[in-house]
């Protein structure tokens, strides 16, 4: 895989940044009193996402990636810090639970691609819900096309519509999941590991896919990964966590070519032709 961060064909989406992350904290209760313990999680992180950016978070399991990317989607309550969103502070105005206005520009894809999609239903289903719920009542005509329209953006062809999950393959699974994101067509698409449960050989098409959505509709992105080498491929930005910290962080070419913290050094090392 050889990366390119080229954005001549970026459309252009507004300037400065659209999430700012500031000192967040998320600590883990374990056990009941009197041995009741705390696990802080993720430890005073803060960091920017663009619009029309692809930031991506690295690091070993449990050092609280998916952790933030859960908070961003407002699954997990943070211990403290600021979230703020096209200049709203999120977690002051909506304490608890996300607004639909907050879904709509904010959007996650799972890991799994076989279990974020529930085995009843057809793929139409998962394309028409979020279109319902957010009150685009079009008609049905108006619907079948935007369905189209979005299996057509992610590679797949709208006779799958009327499939279920278990006649797709991982691969197509996970292009369907990140259709239902785009359904509502938000400004931010958290994506949590989404290659990591697929073949190697389907694994560069769901990054190209997350690529041409960047460069043609602008949507910025939070990558969560372990792999160093696809973060370069495919994000603009890297920040490397580890045990809860942001250890280091920066332009992804300039950091896997001269990473300073003995931590990217040692994930580095992992990585054949990382650099």
């Amino acid at each position: 895989m050889s990366p390119a961060h080229s954005t001549s064909s970026r459309p252009e989406t507004g300037t400065g940044p659209l999430v700012q992350v500031r000192n967040l904290s998320k600590d883990y209760h374990l056990g009941s009193f009197p041995f009741r313990s705390t696990v802080r999680a993720v430890n005073d992180v803060s960091f920017d996402i663009n619009h029309g950016e692809i930031v991506a978070l690295v690091g070993e399991s449990g050092s609280g990636k998916s952790t933030i990317a859960r908070i961003l989607a407002r699954l997990e309550q943070p211990t403290g810090g600021q979230l703020i969103i096209d200049g709203q502070d999120i977690f002051a105005t909506e304490r608890r639970r996300a607004s639909m206005k907050y879904r709509s520009k904010v959007q996650m894809v799972f890991q799994d691609p076989f279990g974020s999609l529930n085995p009843a239903h057809r793929i139409e289903h998962f394309l028409t819900r979020p279109l319902q719920l957010h009150g685009q009542n079009d008609s049905p005509k108006a619907i079948k096309l935007k369905l189209r329209e979005l299996m057509a953006t992610v590679g797949l062809g709208e006779q799958m519509l009327d499939r279920y999950p278990h006649q797709l393959s991982g691969g197509q699974r996970q292009r369907v999941a990140i259709a239902r994101a785009l359904a509502v067509e938000p400004e931010i698409i958290l994506a949590d590991e989404p290659t990591s449960m697929l073949d190697v050989s389907v694994r560069i098409g769901i990054l190209n896919l997350m690529r041409k959505l960047r460069d043609e509709r602008g949507v910025s992105m939070l990558y969560i990964t372990h792999d160093l080498a696809s973060a370069r491929y495919i994000a603009d930005t890297t920040l490397v966590m580890r045990a809860g910290d942001l250890v280091e962080g920066g332009e992804s070419i300039e950091l896997m070519a001269a990473p300073h913290h003995p931590y990217t050094q040692l994930l580095l090392s992992a990585v054949p032709d990382a650099r």
